[in-house]
Parts: C-alpha cells; structure tokens; sequence
C-alpha cells in the first residue's frame, strides 16, 4: 500500500466531508434539501449533472470496455454524446419552465402534474420503477468502489464498499442537493483531469517506448481491431445499434439527471449550462476511449482478473505516487457523485412523491427533511447490500438500469412534451410496460441480440401512444365533443 496515495485519498474524503458539514448548517427547506430552491448557477448543475451521468460506470466500466471490445466501443461514445448534446440543447429549458410553472421538484412529480386525474397512480407506479432499478445502479457505484480500493490499496472490496457507503451517505445526509452539486462540481473537475491527462501520458511511454497502437491492435484480433468489431452484414447493425442505444436513456427519463435541468434558473444559466456540459462531454469520452485503447497497447500481456481495474492499475504503473493519487480520487469522486444523486432522487420518490403528494400527510418542513434524511440511511444500506450480493460487472448492471429507468420515463417525458393527445392512462401504460419489458428482456437470450435499452423504449412508447388512444384523457374527449357540436351548429 502507496503511503502517499493513502494520504491523499484520506484528505480527499475529509474534504468532501467538510464541504457536507459546510452546507448542513444552514436553515433548509424540503425544496432546497431536494432541489436547491433555483439558487445554484447553471454551471455548477452541468458540471453536477456529467459528475452525476458518468459514474464509476464511465472510468471503470468504459474504459474495460473499450479494453476487452476494441475500436468498435467507440459507437456506445458517440450514442451517449448524441444524447447529452441533446438533453442540454432540447429539454433541459422545457423542464426549467414546466418545473417552475407546475411548481414540482420531481420527475414523478410532473407527471403526476400533467395528468392529475391519475396522478396518484402514476405517483406510486414511477417510484417504484425509480427505487427497483435504482437500488441495482447504486449498488453498482459502490462495487465500483470496492474495486478501486482493493486494486489501489489491497484493501478487501467488503471492506471498501463499506467506507465508501459511509461517505455518500454523510453527504447525502448533511447538505441535501445543494452540498451534493457543488460537490459533484469539485469531484466532475477531479474526473475530467483524470480522463484527460491518463491517456496523454500513456500516448507519451508509448510513443517512448517504441510501441505501436495499430500493431498491438491487429494482433489481437480482428474484432479487436476493427471499427465494426470484426462483424458484417445484419451481426453489424446490431453491433452498432446495440452500442448506439444509450442514446434512448438521455431523452429526459434519468430523474437524477432531469433535477439538475429541473433546478436551472433561467434561459442564460442555462446556456451557460449547456457549453460546459457539451464540452465535457467530447473531452471525458475521448479520454476514457483513448484509456482502453492504449492499455491494449501497453498491457497486452497482462491478465487482467477483472477488465474494469484497468484505469487504476494504468494510472499506478504510469505515473508517481503522489499524481496517481490525485487521477485515483477521480474514480472515488465519479463514485460518490453518481451515488449521493441517485440516493437524493430515491429519497425524494418518497418524501416528496409518496408522503407529501400521494399521501397527502400534513408535515411541516423539517418533518420531510427528516423524512428524506431516514429515507438516505435506509436505502443506503440496501444498496450496499446490493453491491455486495452482486456478480456483476458494474458495466452490465448499469446497463439494465439504464434501460429500466431512463428507458421507461424517457418516452413519457418525450410523449407529454410533444403529443397534446398523451393521456393519463397512457403514462401508467408506458411505465408498467417499461418496467416489465425490461425485466423480461434482460432475463433472457434475448438481451444478447439487441440491448433492452432500445426494446424497453421502443414498446413502452408504442404502448403509450395505443393506450392514449384507446383512453383519451376527459377533457380531451369533451374538447373534441365541443369541436363537433361547433361543426354540425356551422
């Protein structure tokens, strides 16, 4: 174990700690615990939302990715890219206005806005959507974790997942969203170096070293060294359209995404908001893509147990102690940023979606902040659980989290901001059908062919929009009826 690397993780946790503390003493309200009251500048909530959107899923997952696929990992680059570009340039002003006009602070809770004739159900159905696939995306950050202090320090996983889980759950606790954002900003900073700086130095031992990417690549095989993965034909579009898929997830279902837009204050933080995030985005992709690249170069030989240590055991071999200690806290941070926003948003599904509008319970300020503070220890505990029961690879069971969540609300959100004719009963439609299509989806073969990130979007639209037609929301129906009568009258 690395003293110097120890040391500065140490002082890392302890100035994320300081910073919570920092922010818990301050007088609260349940919106400012779960939403920050619009006070937070649009640049903060972009960096907020990347540290928030690329977990330990982006410098673990990814970059193993890229390792063990080759060149054809780039197309899941361009699909998210695509995506982000076009959450902050077309949705991101839409929820601003429509959180501030419905006066919600929740993605549930728009909905149930928009359609308050079944607003109740639609209240209960997406929280539970959010809290099942959720908990497995939390759980994934802190396995996520896990890896890195034990390929870092030696410290058994068990043992890391524990004190990560502490740490988020401290932050989370103290300050609410407002501790978390200017968090995440300080933490999405840390990533973003790391992502850039790593694969500059691993170009420059490489390129020192006489080494050659496109050799290394070609003798690892075609489907290594192949822009399309080695495959042809029908096998190609599905390669490519699987990796692609991500994009689906980014149409404004990620709630722990959409409260960042949700919290904007006006039309210039928000373009503000969008430059910063857009280039992070070309700068973080690149970087992770280049990271799997050249650890092909350099590690060809190396057997790697767990593909997604790559980046920390890149970052240990290139580069002294004391600076490989600094790009480390970088997955440490995409840890605790991601996992403390997806802990606010469970806890915000219940105390300001169930306790507070679906049941109606009479609570004072305080009483809901206390309520969101039990709700973060208690589904910390479960997520943490979670990471430890799993065998999966934190790239895969983001994956499916992805699709259930993102997936699932993306076509609801999609369909209420552009179709007048979406109805109540065709929100709960796409919801119950988001859900099921992709537990069933991932519980078979058929994930292996085309990824439930597009099947999950694909049919709970198409269930969406058949169910608003066959139940028209009430007052459409009298609007039509009125439309009518004026034409038989004339």
């Amino acid at each position: 174990m690395n003293t110097i690397v120890l040391v500065e993780f140490i002082l890392y946790c302890v100035f994320m700690l300081g910073i919570g503390y920092f922010f818990s003493r301050r007088d609260m309200g349940h919106s400012d615990f779960l939403l920050g009251g619009k006070k937070i500048p649009g640049w903060v909530l972009a960096f907020s939302e990347r540290a928030t959107g690329e977990s330990a899923w982006l410098l673990l997952g990814y970059t193993g990715f890229v390792y063990s696929t080759g060149l054809s990992g780039i197309w899941v680059a361009i699909g998210i890219a695509l995506g982000i570009v076009f959450s902050w340039l077309f949705l991101a002003k839409r929820f601003m206005q429509d959180a501030e006009k419905y006066q919600v602070m929740t993605l549930p809770g728009y909905l149930a806005k928009r359609f308050p004739t079944h607003g109740k159900i639609i209240l209960w159905i997406a929280t539970i959507l959010i809290f099942s696939f959720m908990m497995f995306y939390f759980g994934a950050q802190i396995a996520g974790a896990g890896k890195t202090l034990f390929t870092v320090f030696g410290i058994h996983t068990t043992v890391g997942m524990i004190l990560s889980i502490v740490i988020v759950i401290l932050l989370s606790y103290a300050g609410g969203f407002v501790s978390v954002a200017w968090t995440d900003m300080i933490q999405s900073l840390m990533m973003l170096t790391t992502l850039v700086v790593l694969p500059i130095v691993a170009l420059y031992h490489i390129y020192t070293s006489d080494l050659s990417i496109s050799h290394a690549l070609s003798t690892s095989g075609s489907e290594i060294s192949s822009w399309t993965g080695g495959v042809t034909g029908f096998a190609l579009g599905l390669l490519l359209f699987n990796n692609f898929a991500w994009f689906f997830g980014f149409l404004g279902g990620q709630p722990q995404l959409s409260s960042r837009f949700m919290a904007l204050k006006n039309k210039k933080e928000a373009n503000t908001g969008s430059i910063v995030a857009i280039v992070w985005t070309i700068l973080a992709y690149s970087g992770a893509f280049l990271i799997g690249i050249t650890a092909i170069t350099l590690y060809q030989d190396q057997p790697f147990t767990d593909v997604e240590t790559v980046l920390p055991f890149m970052a240990l071999d290139l580069l002294p102690p004391w600076i490989s200690g600094l790009l480390l806290s970088g997955i440490l941070a995409a840890i605790i940023s991601t996992a403390d926003s997806q802990l606010l948003v469970m806890t915000s599904s219940v105390s300001e979606d169930i306790v507070n509008k679906a049941l109606g319970k009479t609570l004072t300020e305080k009483q809901l902040v206390k309520i969101s503070r039990i709700t973060i220890v208690v589904a910390g505990l479960v997520g943490l659980m979670i990471a430890l029961t799993s065998k999966s690879l934190v790239y895969l069971v983001v994956s499916w989290a992805w699709a259930g969540v993102g997936c699932t609300l993306s076509p609801a959100i999609i369909l209420t901001f552009i179709w007048k004719r979406y109805s109540g009963i065709g929100v709960i439609a796409t919801i119950i059908t988001g859900f099921v299509s992709t537990v069933i989806w991932i519980s078979t073969p058929l994930e292996n062919i085309i990824s439930s990130r597009f099947t999950t979007f694909f049919i709970a639209a198409l269930l969406g929009i058949v169910f608003s037609l066959l139940f028209p929301d009430k007052q459409e129906k009298t609007e039509e009826k009125k439309g009518a009568d004026e034409i038989i009258a004339s």
